[in-house]
């Protein structure tokens, strides 16, 4: 069955976050005179990201936004790395948002076009319907609707919040295709009776990425690139 929808993970898969995000904190620390190693903050604000999410998946925590999430574990690397006092509580409330403004990789826009001539095309992320609004209109990603964590009130990779775009989208989760660059991704997205896309993004995390660099699953459709898998999928 061809999937009549395609849902895909954002952050990795289709913005470059750890670039994008490394630009913003440096940019921050040098309006106030201060030098940072941008790229290994990133890595340390990412590192807190699946930890953050765990305690609501595992119900120790009420469902809170991914935006506010951000900010808090912000707060907490500030500190972890001895930055306290750098910035007012208004900038850190700022660049926490940066997460709203990363940059596509060069190929995603144009395969999302194309993509979206023939399919449903939709985020499936743990980023809130406000980020990932923004951050469509910042980088110009031309979805049909905003799925994922908030219409769920849970976090991939819990089954709820694949489900919840199936049920959103009134499709049946055969007919709903999950793309990500993320095996651990479609591994549950699987699991939930999808089908699933995979490609590589080999430099997600920086040039000596270790992870992810090919299909270690069954995917449906396996791919050396985005365009690559979309030209499988306009066959």
């Amino acid at each position: 069955m061809k999937p009549q929808a395609l849902i895909f993970d954002v952050f990795g898969t289709l913005v470059d976050w750890r670039t994008s995000v490394d630009t913003h904190v440096t940019a921050a620390f040098a309006s106030h005179g201060e030098d940072v190693d941008g790229a290994a903050f990133a890595d340390a604000w990412r590192a807190r990201y699946q930890p953050a999410m765990e305690e609501i998946r595992a119900g120790r925590r009420d469902y809170t936004a991914l935006d506010d999430l951000h900010r808090e574990n912000l707060i907490e690397v500030l500190g972890s790395q001895g930055h306290h006092g750098i910035f007012e509580p208004d900038e850190i409330i700022q660049l926490a948002r940066c997460w709203e403004e990363l940059d596509p990789w060069p190929n995603t826009v144009r395969c999302l076009q194309t993509l979206k001539i023939t399919h449903i095309i939709a985020p499936c992320s743990n980023g809130s319907i406000a980020l990932m609004t923004r951050l469509a209109k910042y980088g110009r990603l031309p979805w049909d609707c905003i799925l994922g964590a908030d219409i769920a009130r849970n976090y991939k990779p819990h089954a709820s919040v694949y489900h919840a775009a199936c049920h959103a989208l009134r499709l049946e989760p055969e007919a709903v295709m999950m793309v990500a660059c993320h095996n651990s991704d479609l591994a549950a997205a699987k699991a939930s009776g999808l089908q699933t896309g995979f490609f590589p993004r080999p430099t997600e995390h920086g040039p000596d990425q270790t992870k992810d660099l090919a299909p270690e699953g069954d995917w449906t459709l396996s791919a050396e690139s985005l365009e690559a898998l979309t030209g499988m999928l306009m066959e």
